[in-house]
């Protein structure tokens, strides 16, 4: 595959350079590459299989822009808005009326009067809220972004074409801070904290000052840098002296690389805040996680996406300078703390942003859409209510089924509530299936072809038939197989929606082979659902606090000489686990939550919920079940995750 590259590279002043630097690194390995940072005199896009398009808004992305509007492929968009990169292109170069025409396709009729009234006149910058995506969306063959934010924004501009959410590439630099820190005269113990990049007043600067010069109140050895070009609107030096903060902050201008690492790396802590966004994804931010550094950052848009035990996440309602206050408080106190979150972090950018798999994933991507194969997601169905009185009369209490069922039956109406809806042409499987819900996949949810499989001997099929209370019938043929072993009785991409519910916890020895199979008979865009009980949960933290083991079902089964005993807990996971097995079985996780597992009394909890929050732990998915979804986006990306095999 050979593709046309266009994006700023250092020397270039640009976040989006240096993440473009990386990048190639990586994606060379995997493509034969033609890198543009400025307008070629001539192109001929007919040698390469597509172009990619690096864009952001600022003027340094001027040609990206232009190139992409000439020659259609695909772009990557760093932030949700293009405004200032558009008025350069028309406004700066003396063009009026091509930036009134950008308005108006944008924002219509009304966006235009605003422009040509208030924005035309003066001769100033535009000020007026609108993205100006349309005409290069419109344009586009297919779009990269970093977050669920933008993608979604990218839809409400009215683009069809395919979107690939593909995490923003993170640094893990060893860089030790010392040299820095001697640099400033501050010895190793000085709390020291930082603000970096392009230092605009949208990224909560005057608040964080005020901020920290009550946290020096109290200790007053602690320090601030702030490194990088201080905006023309931000009055930087006279708001740190009129402050009192001479002393205990220090401007820095623009860094080169090597120092801006190095200053990254003498600090405890970093401040990653901003308010208003736009969707966009912070290079700081991802090199500062990848350092371990614990990070407060604004919980909105894109932000608001990252995990809550990685960083510190700020209203930006009127409690965010206390809050700042507080976790700078925090972390000077108990540092502790920051240790324990820059680990997680470290980890996390290790697993989810590492360069290698952010370009295997370009690549994949890259040659779907050159191919024609790249996947559209629609907008999904509304969801179904499926009543827990329908599953339930569907089951019998000669059998015990009717008893299972009521204890179940919260899990049971959640399983269907998360299952996407499908259609005539559809196909479901439910592994391990039991025909409590399997009936409800025909009958509510609407696929036209539903089939149910079980452990036993590769080959096996039996054919069932049921009857509700209602006198209603469902019939479906149950496969017989080793989940772990054998190759699935079916055909590749073969199946809308595959359920693999109360399974995956039994499984002993390869739980990759079944979600590598699973990967192979899932078509494309289709889903998988599985539900499993979370040893994270809270009911599992106060066993394992007061003596107890930490699974829902640690029993071994007593030996059943007259029959085949039910198959034990071989392994219960976490919330987190089971995201990052979706991730490496191809799988982008579009819905996980917990919640109730078991319909049966529970004891009060309180007290776990008050350790958590004393000990600033996620308190998020500490219910007994999981219930994660995930849309097929490609092959198995690991057979063996490090996480899961010895």
């Amino acid at each position: 595959m050979r593709l046309a590259f266009f994006s700023p590279l250092p020397p270039a002043r640009s976040g989006i350079a240096d993440y473009s630097e990386e990048l190639l690194l990586h994606l060379r390995k995997l493509a034969e590459i033609d890198t543009f940072s400025e307008q070629p005199a001539v192109f001929d896009p007919a040698g390469y299989d597509t172009c990619v398009y690096q864009l952001g808004n600022n003027p340094f992305h001027t040609f990206a822009y232009e190139a992409a509007m000439q020659h259609p492929g695909i772009v990557v968009l760093h932030e949700a808005n293009l405004h200032h990169l558009v008025a350069d292109l028309t406004i700066k170069r003396g063009n009026w009326d091509a930036y009134l025409k950008e308005v108006e396709v944008d924002g219509g009729a009304e966006a235009l009067a605003y422009a040509k009234r208030y924005v035309q006149p003066v001769r100033r910058g535009p000020d007026y809220d609108l993205p100006l995506l349309t005409s290069i969306l419109r344009r586009s063959k297919a779009v990269i972004v970093h977050s669920e934010t933008v993608a979604q924004v990218v839809r409400q501009r009215g683009f069809k074409g395919p979107i690939a959410k593909i995490p923003h590439g993170a640094w893990t630099v060893d860089t030790d801070g010392s040299p820095w820190r001697a640099k400033l005269g501050l010895a190793a113990n000085v709390p020291l904290f930082g603000i970096f990049g392009f230092l605009k007043p949208y990224k909560r600067i005057a608040e964080s000052l005020r901020a920290f010069r009550r946290v020096i109140a109290e200790h007053p050895e602690a320090r601030l840098i702030l490194v990088g070009e201080a905006h023309p609107e931000l009055p930087l030096a006279n708001l740190i002296s009129s402050l009192g903060l001479g002393a205990h902050a220090r401007h820095i201008d623009y860094a080169p690389i090597e120092d801006f690492n190095g200053y990254l790396a003498a600090c405890n802590a970093i401040l990653n805040l901003r308010y208003p966004t736009v969707g966009e994804t912070s290079g700081t931010l991802l090199r500062s996680l990848g350092m371990g550094k614990p990070v407060l950052i604004s919980e909105i848009g894109s932000f608001s996406e990252y995990p809550d035990d990685i960083c510190l996440k700020v209203p930006v309602d009127a409690s965010e300078e206390e809050h700042i206050y507080e976790y700078l408080k925090l972390l000077v106190e108990r540092p502790e703390v920051g240790r324990a979150l820059g680990l997680q972090a470290r980890k996390w950018v290790e697993r989810e942003c590492n360069w290698p798999s952010v370009a295997q994933r370009y690549a994949e991507f890259a040659h779907a859409v050159a191919n024609g194969t790249a996947q559209i997601v629609e907008t999904p169905p509304a969801p179904v209510d499926v009543p827990a009185e329908y599953i339930l009369s569907w089951t019998k209490e000669e059998d015990g089924s009717r008893g299972y069922a009521k204890t179940h039956q919260t899990r049971l109406k959640k399983t269907l509530d998360v299952t996407p809806p499908g259609g005539p042409g559809d196909r479901a499987l439910e592994m391990g299936a039991y025909l409590q819900i399997t009936p409800a996949l025909r009958t509510k949810l609407g696929y036209g072809e539903v089939r149910g499989c079980y452990f036993g001997t590769l080959g096996k099929v039996d054919h069932r038939t049921v009857t509700s209370e209602d006198g209603e019938t469902f019939d479906c043929d149950i496969d017989h197989f080793d989940a772990e072993q054998d190759p699935f009785p079916y055909e590749d991409n073969s199946f809308a929606t595959v359920l693999c519910c109360e399974l995956i916890e039994h499984l002993p020895t390869d739980p990759m082979h079944m979600m590598s199979e699973l990967n192979r008979i899932i078509r494309p865009g289709g889903h998988l659902v599985i539900t499993t009980p979370n040893v994270a949960s809270l009911r599992a933290l106060a066993g394992i606090l007061q003596g107890y083991h930490p699974m829902l079902f640690p029993a071994y089964i007593k030996p059943n000489p007259g029959g085949d005993p039910d198959p034990r807990h071989a392994r219960e996971y976490t919330p987190r686990e089971l995201e990052a097995l979706f991730q490496n079985s191809g799988f982008e996780v579009t819905l996980l939550e917990t919640g109730p597992f078991l319909d049966e009394p529970t004891p009060d909890l309180r007290w776990v919920e008050h350790l958590l929050d004393t000990y600033i732990l996620d308190p998020k998915h500490r219910g007994d079940g999981i219930y994660i979804v995930g849309r097929k986006t490609g092959p198995i990306r690991q057979r063996y995750p490090d996480w899961l095999y010895s």
